[in-house]
């Protein structure tokens, strides 16, 4: 994070402020409600084991834009968005870039469009409480439910990630807790309910959602010339995320499954 003093005017005000992005997906049904148009951020701190992006951990890759042109270009979809999609934010890490996108949400909010911040929830507590004024749902990545297991795994601190979702229920923002479910590693039926006893703390809650480990990203680690920290491991069987989701329904956690 950059220590420059925050200016909330300048940070929900959008124009002129630049970022850098990864992608750019114009109508995408996995990342929050509805049909939306998904922005990824360029730039990560994590080096996350199962991560299926590692062409956005660079900071100084992807193309550089200003809030106000990526607020025009995606009012062209604004069309098929219809009553429950919007724009959802990911990456990357896009608390990275929290000045951009607090601005690229304060006109997105302005102009009535649903705002979904998709994040791992590391980062400054200040600029993330900046993006969170202007959000309509956070999608979070609780990976681990150790410090342990963060840092071997991410290079990360459990104790960062809930500091910022008890921000989120401090502000009242609507929560998605997102978990990969890796076989081995994170499918084991007493991992799974210390997860449901960390989500509990959160009234915010409205579901968690389990997502089965695959191994797709393995062409992007070989052209890129990194090694695949779980390469070997099986991706995760359907059956598996439906019996976890039934022990999270015994611990009475909402999950949105069907």
């Amino acid at each position: 994070m950059d220590g420059t003093p925050i200016n909330t005017a300048e940070a929900g005000r959008g124009t002129g402020i630049t970022g850098r992005v990864h992608s750019f997906q114009s109508l995408g049904a996995v990342d929050g409600p509805g049909l939306r148009a998904v922005v990824f951020m360029q730039g990560c701190p994590l080096r996350c084991a199962y991560c299926h992006n590692p062409d956005t951990w660079l900071a100084d890759g992807g193309e550089e834009t200003t809030a106000q042109a990526l607020f025009e270009k995606i009012l062209r979809y604004r069309p098929y968005f219809g009553k429950t999609g919007g724009v959802t934010v990911s990456g990357g890490e896009p608390l990275l870039q929290w000045r951009f996108v607090a601005g690229l949400f304060s006109l997105l909010r302005e102009a009535g469009v649903h705002t979904a911040l998709d994040t791992s929830g590391v980062g400054d507590p200040a600029g993330a409480r900046a993006v969170l004024a202007h959000t309509s749902l956070v999608l979070c990545d609780l990976k681990f439910t150790t410090e342990e297991a963060y840092a071997r795994y991410c290079g990360g601190s459990l104790r960062a990630v809930l500091a910022f979702l008890r921000q989120t229920a401090e502000l009242g923002v609507p929560l998605w807790l997102r978990h990969v479910v890796v076989p081995g590693l994170t499918d084991g039926e007493t991992h799974i309910r210390a997860l449901a006893a960390l989500a509990r703390q959160f009234p915010n809650l409205e579901r968690l959602e389990l997502l089965p480990f695959q191994i797709l990203c393995q062409t992007k680690y070989d052209a890129l010339g990194i090694p695949f920290p779980l390469q070997g491991y099986p991706p995760c069987p359907e059956q598996t995320i439906r019996a976890l989701y039934r022990v999270l329904e015994e611990e009475h956690i909402p999950t949105g499954a069907h």
